[in-house]
């Protein structure tokens, strides 16, 4: 990662806008319950906690071996060994207090469109009210080798869209609100993008996170 600009700089990007959004959401809805799918060693947690917030983590047992190794778990925060599409990490979520608030990062472009629904049935069937915030690719890096430390890995891009506006059709129950533009963390770390960033193109091209709200 670290020969690899592009998904380097583009993790500190997106972990630049996230971090705003939740904290802007955290601070509306102090009592919220957060659930962080796809978790890896995010520690987001601890940059926007306030005290009262519920967090739940959510990944692969391999991977949550891997984080419990390294990071001190707290009261209000669970971690659950559990697929994305499997609806049982659900009934592990059981204090929910406040709105509720799903982060899906850094995984939708590895799924197929059915994977994507099936995750979007899964919030739906359990929470009567929430917002998701969803990373997506464009399509037009579908399959393409943009990443090298991704694709030596052996990791494939696999599934995009261009607004979030398209994951409406997954879902019934859940509305559009907007996209953010990683542009927006990018310009926190090279003031260029302040620049090229206002070129409609660009931001378009880049990944965006997708607000829906049911």
């Amino acid at each position: 990662a670290e020969k690899d600009v592009a998904m380097s700089s583009g993790v500190v990007a997106r972990t630049i806008v996230l971090d705003a959004m939740v904290r802007d959401f955290v601070t509306a809805h102090p009592d919220s319950t957060i659930i962080n799918i796809a978790c890896g060693m995010d520690t987001r947690f601890y940059r926007v906690d306030n005290g009262r917030i519920r967090w739940y983590n959510i990944d692969l047992p391999v991977t949550m071996e891997v984080r419990e190794r390294y990071i001190e778990q707290e009261e209000r925060v669970k971690n659950i060994s559990a697929s994305a599409m499997d609806e049982r990490w659900t009934s592990e979520i059981s204090d929910v207090t406040g709105e509720v608030l799903v982060i899906v990062e850094g995984l939708s472009m590895y799924l197929t469109e059915e994977d994507v629904k099936r995750i979007f049935e899964i919030i739906d069937k359990r929470f009567s009210g929430v917002t998701v915030f969803m990373e997506i690719l464009n399509p037009k890096f579908v399959k393409k080798n943009v990443e090298r430390s991704i694709s030596q890995s052996g990791a494939v891009f696999t599934w995009g869209a261009k607004s979030g506006k398209e994951l409406e059709r997954l879902s019934s129950g859940f509305h559009w609100q907007t996209d953010r533009s990683l542009v927006e963390g990018m310009c926190k770390i090279a003031p260029i993008y302040k620049l090229i960033g206002r070129i409609g193109a660009i931001r378009n091209l880049s990944n965006k996170i997708a607000v829906l709200e049911k």
